[in-house]
């Protein structure tokens, strides 16, 4: 009996391996057969996907191996301020600077200081690719001291601009083409009101792209000059003590003969207030004297501490 069952389940067992191999001939087969029947569908498919995607900008410049766009939009801005006790030659340099880089000065704007010194700010555009070259040579025109740059990139903000306009200018033509075609009156109205609504996004889009490139083909720097009597102080930080309390001694006597020339020209400035003050005191104590005598009273303007009255000492006696 044991032996019955057992030879049953083994012509069960290949009854099921039979079946599997079966249909597993029937599977390769189908896929064989499908192969064989689109044999250029899978190619078709990869150049589709390769067609979409047109976020890639190969045609600007973009490696659509690796997502980067080889033309960078870079806009490049930059601040230096300058001292100089030469301010006319420094303000003269600096023009011609620019113009020798082939830019120019967009803004300037020159005053004067409270007590004579002059200072100018100056925005000048040059070539981005004379940013760099511009400010160290800006800096050799006079002393500087502070500088600053800055690089923004812009490359995917530009073209995804540049592929917007591009669609809303593909849209243009297909609302036109649907204008020449259309016969009723409400459809020739809907067409016309999209078609100035894109050509107000066409005209925005194209404003931004030739702000983008003028930003980008010309960077922006800011200049200040400063007019001095002499640089700020450019010494070394001290690294022990003797250097330190050597600075602090050095720093202190400048600082006093600074102070006392800052004096010596504030008087210069205000020598008129103080001889009209000088006048206007010595006629008030001649006034005062004259009031005086003329009442009889000859007492000095100012009493002495010491002195006494003729009454009092014949009281005593």
């Amino acid at each position: 009996m044991k032996r019955k069952l057992f030879v049953c389940f083994l012509a069960m067992i290949m009854l099921l391996s039979l079946t599997a191999c079966g249909a597993s001939s029937k599977t390769a087969a189908s896929v064989d057969s499908s192969a064989n029947d689109h044999p250029a569908e899978s190619p078709a498919v990869t150049e589709e996907k390769g067609d979409a995607d047109t976020n890639g900008y190969d045609d600007e410049g973009r490696d659509s191996g690796g997502g980067v766009l080889e033309n960078q939009k870079i806009i490049y801005t930059g601040d230096i301020n300058l001292e100089t006790t030469e301010f006319d030659e420094a303000v003269k340099a600096l023009a011609s600077l620019a113009e020798a880089k082939g830019g120019y000065l967009e803004s300037s704007t020159v005053g004067g200081g409270s007590r004579g010194y002059r200072w100018a700010d100056y925005t000048v555009r040059v070539p981005s690719a004379q940013f760099q070259s511009f400010l160290d040579q800006a800096g050799e025109l006079a002393h500087v001291t502070w500088r600053n740059t800055n690089l923004e990139n812009i490359t995917e903000t530009y073209y995804d601009t540049a592929g917007r306009l591009k669609t809303q200018q593909i849209k243009l033509e297909r609302l036109q083409k649907l204008l020449s075609q259309a016969e009723n009156m409400e459809d020739i109205i809907t067409i016309e009101s999209a078609i100035s609504e894109t050509e107000w996004n066409i005209e925005d889009l194209s404003g931004t792209l030739r702000h983008y490139d003028a930003l980008v083909d010309f960077a922006t720097i800011n200049v200040h000059v400063s007019e001095v009597y002499k640089y700020s102080d450019t010494e070394e930080l001290p690294e022990n003590f003797g250097d330190r309390l050597s600075s602090a001694m050095s720093r202190g006597w400048h600082s006093f003969v600074n102070g006392m020339e800052d004096f010596a020209v504030a008087l210069a400035y205000s020598w008129m207030w103080l001889i009209l003050w000088a006048v206007i005191i010595a006629a008030a104590v001649v006034i005062l004297r004259k009031i005086r005598r003329r009442s009889g009273m000859k007492k000095p303007l100012f009493k002495k501490k010491n002195d006494v009255k003729p009454d009092d000492k014949s009281g005593d006696t």
